[in-house]
Protein backbone atom coordinates (compact mmCIF):
# COMPACT_ATOMS: atom_id res chain seq x y z
CA UNK A 1 0.00 0.00 0.00
CA UNK A 2 2.78 2.43 -0.84
CA UNK A 3 0.39 4.72 -2.71
CA UNK A 4 -2.13 4.80 0.15
CA UNK A 5 -3.96 8.10 0.63
CA UNK A 6 -5.98 8.54 3.80
CA UNK A 7 -9.27 10.42 3.69
CA UNK A 8 -9.61 10.45 7.47
CA UNK A 9 -9.08 14.23 7.54
CA UNK A 10 -12.28 14.61 5.52
CA UNK A 11 -14.11 12.28 7.93
CA UNK A 12 -12.74 14.26 10.89
CA UNK A 13 -14.03 17.50 9.34
CA UNK A 14 -17.49 15.89 9.22
CA UNK A 15 -17.12 14.79 12.87
CA UNK A 16 -16.28 18.37 13.91
CA UNK A 17 -19.29 19.67 11.96
CA UNK A 18 -21.50 17.10 13.71
CA UNK A 19 -20.21 18.26 17.10
CA UNK A 20 -20.98 21.88 16.18
CA UNK A 21 -24.59 20.77 15.49
CA UNK A 22 -24.77 19.06 18.90
CA UNK A 23 -24.54 15.58 17.42
CA UNK A 24 -22.19 12.86 18.64
CA UNK A 25 -19.10 13.70 16.58
CA UNK A 26 -18.71 10.86 14.14
CA UNK A 27 -17.85 11.57 10.53
CA UNK A 28 -17.64 9.38 7.45
CA UNK A 29 -16.71 9.57 3.79
CA UNK A 30 -17.04 7.09 0.95
CA UNK A 31 -14.28 7.10 -1.63
CA UNK A 32 -14.84 5.65 -5.08
CA UNK A 33 -12.50 3.29 -6.90
CA UNK A 34 -11.03 6.30 -8.72
CA UNK A 35 -9.98 7.92 -5.42
CA UNK A 36 -12.59 10.69 -5.35
CA UNK A 37 -14.93 11.35 -2.44
CA UNK A 38 -18.43 10.23 -3.42
CA UNK A 39 -20.29 11.17 -0.23
CA UNK A 40 -19.54 12.63 3.18
CA UNK A 41 -21.56 13.23 6.31
CA UNK A 42 -21.55 13.34 10.06
CA UNK A 43 -24.08 11.97 12.52
CA UNK A 44 -27.55 13.55 12.21
CA UNK A 45 -29.66 11.44 14.57
CA UNK A 46 -30.96 14.40 16.57
CA UNK A 47 -31.37 16.74 13.63
CA UNK A 48 -33.38 14.19 11.63
CA UNK A 49 -35.04 12.52 14.65
CA UNK A 50 -33.79 9.27 13.18
CA UNK A 51 -31.88 6.73 15.28
CA UNK A 52 -30.43 5.23 12.08
CA UNK A 53 -28.94 8.54 10.85
CA UNK A 54 -25.40 7.52 11.74
CA UNK A 55 -22.65 9.00 9.57
CA UNK A 56 -22.00 5.64 7.91
CA UNK A 57 -25.65 5.06 7.06
CA UNK A 58 -26.00 8.54 5.59
CA UNK A 59 -22.95 8.23 3.33
CA UNK A 60 -23.92 4.75 2.17
CA UNK A 61 -27.42 5.99 1.29
CA UNK A 62 -26.07 9.04 -0.53
CA UNK A 63 -23.39 7.11 -2.44
CA UNK A 64 -25.94 4.49 -3.52
CA UNK A 65 -28.34 7.23 -4.60
CA UNK A 66 -25.66 8.99 -6.63
CA UNK A 67 -24.39 5.76 -8.19
CA UNK A 68 -27.95 4.47 -8.67
CA UNK A 69 -27.09 1.09 -7.19
CA UNK A 70 -27.37 -0.73 -3.89
CA UNK A 71 -23.81 -2.07 -4.16
CA UNK A 72 -20.66 -0.03 -3.67
CA UNK A 73 -18.14 -2.59 -4.88
CA UNK A 74 -14.63 -1.21 -5.03
CA UNK A 75 -15.46 1.71 -2.71
CA UNK A 76 -13.79 2.53 0.60
CA UNK A 77 -15.42 3.89 3.74
CA UNK A 78 -13.53 6.09 6.18
CA UNK A 79 -15.18 6.64 9.55
CA UNK A 80 -13.84 8.24 12.71
CA UNK A 81 -15.31 5.64 15.08
CA UNK A 82 -15.63 1.87 14.82
CA UNK A 83 -19.03 1.18 13.23
CA UNK A 84 -21.83 -0.14 15.41
CA UNK A 85 -23.52 -3.46 14.50
CA UNK A 86 -26.22 -1.69 12.43
CA UNK A 87 -23.64 0.19 10.38
CA UNK A 88 -21.39 -2.87 10.03
CA UNK A 89 -24.34 -4.82 8.60
CA UNK A 90 -25.05 -2.01 6.12
CA UNK A 91 -21.37 -1.93 5.11
CA UNK A 92 -21.56 -5.65 4.38
CA UNK A 93 -24.85 -5.39 2.49
CA UNK A 94 -23.46 -2.53 0.37
CA UNK A 95 -20.43 -4.70 -0.47
CA UNK A 96 -17.99 -1.95 0.48
CA UNK A 97 -14.48 -3.17 -0.30
CA UNK A 98 -12.48 -1.49 2.45
CA UNK A 99 -13.32 -0.04 5.86
CA UNK A 100 -10.90 2.35 7.55
CA UNK A 101 -11.80 3.55 11.02
CA UNK A 102 -10.09 5.65 13.64
CA UNK A 103 -11.11 5.08 17.25
CA UNK A 104 -12.20 1.73 18.65
CA UNK A 105 -15.60 1.65 20.34
CA UNK A 106 -15.49 -0.84 23.24
CA UNK A 107 -19.02 0.14 24.31
CA UNK A 108 -20.94 -0.05 21.01
CA UNK A 109 -18.58 -1.26 18.29
CA UNK A 110 -19.68 -3.98 15.92
CA UNK A 111 -16.47 -4.76 14.05
CA UNK A 112 -13.63 -5.60 16.47
CA UNK A 113 -15.73 -5.29 19.64
CA UNK A 114 -19.10 -6.68 20.69
CA UNK A 115 -21.09 -8.26 17.87
CA UNK A 116 -18.17 -8.60 15.43
CA UNK A 117 -20.61 -8.61 12.54
CA UNK A 118 -18.07 -9.46 9.83
CA UNK A 119 -17.04 -12.64 11.67
CA UNK A 120 -20.57 -14.10 11.72
CA UNK A 121 -21.56 -16.87 9.29
CA UNK A 122 -24.63 -14.79 8.35
CA UNK A 123 -22.36 -12.05 6.99
CA UNK A 124 -22.24 -12.43 3.20
CA UNK A 125 -19.45 -9.93 2.58
CA UNK A 126 -16.49 -8.96 4.75
CA UNK A 127 -14.59 -5.83 3.75
CA UNK A 128 -10.89 -5.41 4.31
CA UNK A 129 -10.71 -3.67 7.70
CA UNK A 130 -8.02 -1.21 8.78
CA UNK A 131 -8.31 0.24 12.28
CA UNK A 132 -6.44 2.94 14.16
CA UNK A 133 -6.25 5.43 11.27
CA UNK A 134 -5.66 8.85 12.93
CA UNK A 135 -6.83 7.18 16.14
CA UNK A 136 -5.60 9.93 18.46
CA UNK A 137 -7.41 12.69 16.57
CA UNK A 138 -10.58 10.61 16.21
CA UNK A 139 -10.63 9.78 19.92
CA UNK A 140 -9.92 13.38 20.91
CA UNK A 141 -12.93 14.83 19.07
CA UNK A 142 -15.17 12.42 20.97
CA UNK A 143 -13.48 13.09 24.32
CA UNK A 144 -13.73 16.85 23.86
CA UNK A 145 -17.42 16.59 22.96
CA UNK A 146 -18.38 14.47 25.96
CA UNK A 147 -16.32 16.54 28.42
CA UNK A 148 -18.57 19.50 27.62
CA UNK A 149 -21.68 17.34 28.16
CA UNK A 150 -20.78 16.00 31.61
Amino acid sequence: MSDFTSYMDAALAQAHAAAARGEVPVGAVIVGPDGGIVASSGNRTRELSDPSAHAEMLVIREACRLKQTERLTGHSLYVTLEPCPMCAAAISLARIARLYYGAADPKSGGVAQGARVFDRPQCHHKPEVYSGIAETECSQVLTDFFVTRR
